[in-house]
């Protein structure tokens, strides 16, 4: 590492998960020689969350298990974890800290992510996430043979731990509002098989009806049942980490919202990567959106890191505006679903090849437009599928000029 040089510019990176640490490789490529400061709320060094909902809490580990591997530089780079950032003053540059203490920037990359999100504490009871490392590790170590798990929500995260806990043996039952699995990112016609799916290995499903108390080893539903549970699981979604920007003039409705080139608010030097981004992308029309999916985040950080070092060096040439095809996968046991584009964008779908109760693939069209395909199993035609929805979308109107 080189040595501190109180007269180097520096950049800032607020996070140190996989879009924090992706953002720094790629300063690096960039060219950028001087500081950089990564401030992380956890203790951990980055590592890669997709397996906390699969792998580690089918066979538990430690964080080596899940850690991201670290390229060597030459050049400065501070770690800062265990901090967090509390406030900032784009204005003037200025980052404050947890601990109280301050830090100056020349350029600002907000790569804070998420964090569950929370039934209200009236609801009661113990009631566990799984957004970290030691979330996992600690949710796993209770899932033996026998133990009743009650997992609230039935999303990809809440589907996989399912999943995960059936197969160490555990009686599982999920609870969700919603009417099918996954109906929001995938609609009903692949959530019923999901359904399905898991039921036929032995899941319990309590849909259509939320969660009222958790008392002791009961969770009392909405609809007057009463569960047994010994461990309860919250995996209802997830809110962007965007307090520490309030008061900078920034649209932060959902997330940060971004210019095309991942600029906050269209302001040079400071970009956002990641979970907690929201920006417009060409191939699915002007509207900004946030995109929660480990490609993205690292996608986001080479194209924000490419933008910043343009703002902050000023030179050519300068990036084009941010497109990416978004491609997510889960693994829920009773199958391993690929998914590319935003199949949740689709007013239609339907079975494109083979059979939704073995493998097939599906498509999701709007307006008669193709903007995702999901597949159920099926991963020679992985390529294929990605390739023809890519040419499908490049038919969308082109972003505007660079900046």
């Amino acid at each position: 590492m080189a040595g501190s040089n109180d007269n180097q510019r520096v950049i800032a990176v607020v996070g140190a998960g996989l879009a924090g640490l992706r953002t720094l490789e790629a300063l690096r490529r960039q060219g950028w020689q001087e500081r950089v400061v990564v401030v992380g709320e956890e203790t951990h060094m980055p590592y890669t969350r997709p397996p906390l909902s699969k792998k580690l809490l089918i066979d538990g580990g430690t964080h080596a298990d899940v850690a991201l591997r670290m390229r060597p530089s030459e050049h400065e780079t501070q770690w800062r974890l265990g901090r967090g950032v509390v406030a900032s003053d784009l204005a003037n540059r200025m980052l404050r800290l947890d601990d109280g203490t301050t830090l100056r920037y020349d350029g600002l990359v907000a790569a804070s992510g998420v964090r569950p999100r929370r039934l209200p504490d009236s609801v009661g009871g113990p009631r566990q996430v799984i957004r970290t490392v030691d979330d996992a590790l600690a949710v796993s170590a209770r899932l033996t043979p026998g133990t009743r798990v009650v997992v609230i929500g039935a999303g990809f995260i809440g589907c996989e731990v399912a999943a995960a806990a059936t197969v160490r043996g555990c009686a599982v039952a999920v609870v969700a509002v919603d009417a099918v699995p996954m109906q929001t990112p995938l609609g009903r016609l692949l959530g019923t098989e999901l359904r399905r799916r898991h039921a036929a290995a032995g899941v319990e499903f309590h849909l259509g009806t939320g969660v009222a108390r958790v008392d002791g080893e009961r969770v009392r539903l909405a609809d007057g049942s009463v569960l047994r549970a010994d461990v309860v699981v919250e995996a209802i979604g997830s809110v962007p980490r965007t307090e520490w920007l309030a008061g900078n003039d920034l649209d932060l409705t959902d997330g940060v919202r971004c210019d095309g080139w991942l600029r906050m608010g269209g302001r040079r030097g400071v970009v956002a990567v990641g979970d907690v981004a929201r920006f417009p992308n060409p191939l699915f029309g002007d509207d900004a959106r946030r995109v929660e999916h480990w490609q993205v985040a690292a996608d986001s950080a080479a194209h924000a890191a490419t933008t910043l070092v343009h703002d902050l060096e000023g030179v050519a040439p300068a990036p084009g505006p941010f497109t990416t095809v978004p491609t997510f996968w889960s693994d829920q046991g009773v199958v391993r679903i690929r998914a590319f584009g935003l199949p949740r964008l689709g007013d239609r779908c339907a079975v494109l090849e083979g059979d939704l109760t073995g493998e097939a693939a599906i498509g999701y069209h709007s307006n008669d437009a193709l903007v995702g395909v999901v597949l159920l199993g099926m991963a020679r035609q992985s390529s294929t599928y990605l390739r023809h929805l890519t040419e499908e979308l490049a038919k969308a109107k082109p972003g505007s000029e660079a900046q």
